[in-house]
């Protein structure tokens, strides 16, 4: 039944590449955005249209923001520096700020804390870093750095050329936060000064969550996730046109055969992924432990493609890799160490064994680079790199939904203890 189930879901690419085109065509899909809206509405009606179990929609209420505008003029040019707002970002006055400019570089937080007085009423720039490599220093580190070390603004400088201005939510920071690309932060250093304005609005709203349970011949389930928001800045096609786009792939394929498996599927399409998890989070937070506890396992399709290189990051469980291997085959990489970088996280903190599949981990050379920038478009995805990883995912899915009750009862073996680490991520949406 593998091979014939595999089968059917290489048959099923046309559909892949098309719900592919579909969701980029709603654009970036910045949770709140009429972008997002047309996105969950289009993938409830391809849940629905699928004519296997119940499908419902968890409403999670966040902090959220709309951007009015942003700008960063030079004196005496009439052209303004392109940039963005990080989402998320505090405003600045009306009128905007006029600062100088300081250049960290990379900007650690040691190299911030030493600049000292440096700092201290000035925008400082620092370095955007390549997300999925062991080593990086996450944005969110730098800006609240930034903020403690007295600067007046945070600007994230996208080091590739030709992308533009980078995205990332501000996460927290209590002064204004931007992006610009490598060319900008050019202009910026050699003028020394620029003025700085940035408008934006928070008020509570809700992200919609999409759960299509569908029941196996057992009371277990396997989840099956993806987020479906993204940035505003592109098509937000890697991150995660990709995972969504799979995800439909793979329930499509996999529903006919549910009734007779040990156990079912559930399918979550998440919302405010991009703010610190909160969507998956939420949702989870609803559910009695019975229920958490009947979760084998979640298989968490996260920007699958822009290289070829697949990599599974197991959240420190000690069985999974493993499994994964015996069901994937040695050409998946394992990730071991924690990686709160998506919403198996949040999984993986409530005893569920959880993994993130994704393309192109600790190759910045790769076309992930593209992420939160305004190259983060559906050129960037070879179908033939979609395609593969789908059946690396479809070949793991089955290997979960059919293998017995001892096996996956292992895969909670000596489960990690993360709640410190997701915990730290809910005070910065």
């Amino acid at each position: 039944m593998r091979d014939a189930f595999l089968a059917a879901l290489r048959a099923d690419a046309p559909a892949l590449e098309a719900d592919f085109n579909a969701i980029c065509d709603t654009g970036g899909r910045l949770q709140g955005s009429p972008s997002a809206e047309a996105a969950f509405a289009l993938l409830a009606a391809r849940l629905r249209a699928m004519g296997a179990g119940t499908l419902s929609t968890f409403h999670a209420p966040f902090r959220g923001w709309t951007l009015d505008a942003v700008s960063i003029v030079l004196p005496g040019e009439a052209g303004p520096v392109p940039c963005a707002a990080l989402p998320g970002s505090v405003s600045t006055p009306e009128e905007g700020v006029e600062l100088e400019v300081v250049d960290l570089g990379r900007g650690t937080p040691d190299e911030i804390a030493a600049a000292g007085e440096r700092l201290r009423g000035r925008a400082v720039l620092l370095r955007h870093e390549y997300a999925f490599s062991p080593g990086t220093i996450h944005r969110r580190l730098k800006l609240a750095a930034a903020a403690a070390a007295g600067a007046a603004a945070a600007v994230m400088v996208q080091p590739f050329e030709g992308y533009g201005p980078v995205a990332g939510g501000a996460n927290a920071c209590p002064v204004p936060c931007f992006g610009v690309g490598i060319e900008g932060a050019r202009r910026l250093v050699g003028a020394g000064r620029a003025r700085f304005s940035l408008q934006g609005r928070r008020a509570m709203t809700e992200a919609p969550n999409l759960i299509l349970d569908i029941p196996g011949a057992g009371p277990g389930r396997v989840v099956l996730s993806a987020h479906l928001d993204g940035h505003a800045l592109a098509e937000s096609a890697i991150d995660n046109a990709t995972g969504v786009a799979a995800l439909l792939s793979l329930a499509r394929t996999a529903a006919p055969h549910l009734a007779g498996l040990p156990r079912g599927l559930r399918v979550c399409v998440f919302g405010a992924e991009e703010w610190s998890l909160w969507g998956s989070r939420a949702w989870l937070a609803t559910l009695p432990e019975a229920e958490i506890a009947g979760m084998a396992l979640n298989i968490n399709l996260d920007s699958i493609a822009g290289s070829p290189r697949l990599t599974a990051l197991t959240s420190q469980y000690p069985a999974l890799p493993g499994f994964l291997r015996e069901a994937a085959g040695p050409a998946l990489a394992m990730h071991e160490p924690v990686s709160v970088s998506s919403d198996h996280a949040n999984f993986a903190a409530r005893g569920v064994p959880a993994f993130r599949l994704i393309a192109g981990f600790g190759e910045p050379e790769s076309r992930l680079s593209r992420l939160l920038t305004a190259a983060d478009t559906r050129d960037a995805v070879p179908m033939e790199e979609l395609r593969a990883a789908t059946e690396i995912a479809g070949a793991i899915l089955w290997h979960a939904l059919t293998a017995d009750a001892e096996s996956m009862a292992a895969l909670r073996h000596g489960t990690p203890d993360l709640s410190a680490a997701v915990s730290a991520l809910a005070s910065l949406r």
